[in-house]
């Protein structure tokens, strides 16, 4: 069991978190609900938009905006039951050779969450960094690409029977997979630090990691991660927390500064400064302006005109080769698949293996004749993809779109890169 959060806060306010939570989670379930009626009804033939296409698309909307109404409330009255602390630091690893997995569930995984952190801490050269997934095979990355992975946690084991160092769980289809929670739990119990990226905190909650911890998590995830975990505490305004051997962050952009974290945890600081200059961080430190991230009114319109703009949805085809740099393409494809007008794909005519030694399993060239292709920068620091990607998406779709994105990834360019 974990250590107690500290009696001492800055907390003022008493609120029903039990009953904000539910609020917050009807609102989730309404939009999720929304969305696959949606994309159900797209591929039916007798939705056009000189049917019936046109008030089920008011409805739509009106029912986005109640469900921000609903969530912005919620937020708001769970944000009073947060608390203000000092810094936590990361633990330094307990092996004289650190040793660092990577984990993957093979039904779905968040692409960033996975391949930033993979592709930052093979580059820092600091650890062995090990790609593992729960089984071996293709891996589904969400909400693009995919890649084949080697090795399965059972070969991992057998590898190395005290276990990792650092373990980090990105966001996954599923948060209560039996094996995948299983694992994780027997990892922390050999004494590695569990570092949930994004939404990966629900999946280390459902490993029991979370109770009577601090935590950040995205904040969209706020609300349920209180409901499931009341002994848990939310820090607000910090991009990453780490207590009693678990480390949580804010949304998939936090992948960035928290890998940089690990690094310095690992190598110390001036390891950590040469790192984040090759890639083009300036800043990784846990402070974070956590308060504009919240669905309204504006951007929830925003979400539901693009994703009923069914016709004018399209693919983005980003070419790639042996070498592509698997940050800068997580990046640029995690981003323009959150638009809800655009899925993005890594296109080749065969396997890649990518610089930090993955293998992508791309489209076909032929498959997608008509997507409009979007190569990545060429001769740039691999997080700057972002913001050029985000200035694409708002020459092509808007700046409402791009702000959509934005939310949605938690990104704030004034984070350091």
């Amino acid at each position: 069991m974990g250590s107690t959060p500290s009696n001492t806060t800055n907390t003022t306010w008493r609120v029903d978190t039990g009953l904000a939570a539910k609020l917050a989670e009807n609102a989730a379930a309404l939009s999720l609900l929304i969305i696959t009626v949606l994309r159900t009804l797209q591929s039916c033939s007798g939705l056009r938009e000189n049917s019936v296409a046109f008030p089920f698309r008011f409805v739509t909307i009106v029912a986005m905006v109640v469900m921000a109404v609903l969530q912005m409330a919620s937020t708001r009255a769970l944000g009073q039951n947060s608390i203000s602390v000092g810094d936590f630091s990361i633990p330094r690893p307990h092996h004289p050779q650190p040793v660092i997995a990577v984990l993957a569930l093979n039904e779905g995984t968040e692409t960033t969450d996975f391949l930033v952190p993979y592709a930052v801490l093979r580059r820092a050269e600091v650890a062995t960094v090990e790609a593992v997934a729960k089984s071996p095979g293709r891996v589904t990355l969400m909400p693009a690409l995919a890649v084949e992975l080697q090795h399965d946690m059972a070969s991992f084991d057998r590898r190395y029977p005290k276990g990792a160092d650092y373990v980090i769980v990105p966001a996954m289809h599923s948060d209560s997979d039996p094996v995948i929670t299983g694992w994780i739990r027997t990892q922390a119990a050999k004494g590695a630090v569990i570092v949930a990226i994004c939404s990966g905190a629900l999946v280390a909650g459902k490993a029991g990691l979370l109770d009577h911890r601090r935590f950040a998590g995205h904040w969209y995830d706020r609300t349920t991660l209180l409901a499931r975990h009341p002994s848990a505490v939310h820090l607000p305004n910090r991009r990453y927390v780490a207590d009693n051997g678990t480390v949580s962050t804010t949304g998939v952009s936090a992948s960035v500064p928290v890998s940089v974290a690990l690094v310095e945890a690992i190598a110390g600081r001036e390891r950590a400064e040469l790192v984040a200059a090759s890639i083009g961080v300036s800043d990784w430190g846990a402070v974070h302006d956590g308060a504009p991230f919240r669905i309204d009114v504006g951007n929830a319109t925003t979400l539901a005109v693009n994703a009923l703009m069914f016709w004018r949805h399209e693919t983005i085809a980003i070419p790639v080769v042996n070498g592509v740099d698997d940050f800068q393409l997580a990046l640029a494809a995690d981003a323009w698949s959150r638009t809800y007008r655009s899925t993005a794909m890594a296109e080749a005519a065969g396997p890649v293996r990518t610089r930090s030694g993955l293998t992508l399993v791309p489209a076909s060239p032929a498959a997608h004749r008509d997507a409009y292709r979007v190569p990545l920068l060429a001769d740039a620091l691999p997080a700057s993809q972002l913001r050029h990607t985000l200035a694409d998406i708002s020459q092509r779709y808007g700046d409402d779109t791009r702000k959509l994105v934005e939310l949605t990834m938690e990104y704030d360019d004034r984070g350091g890169y």
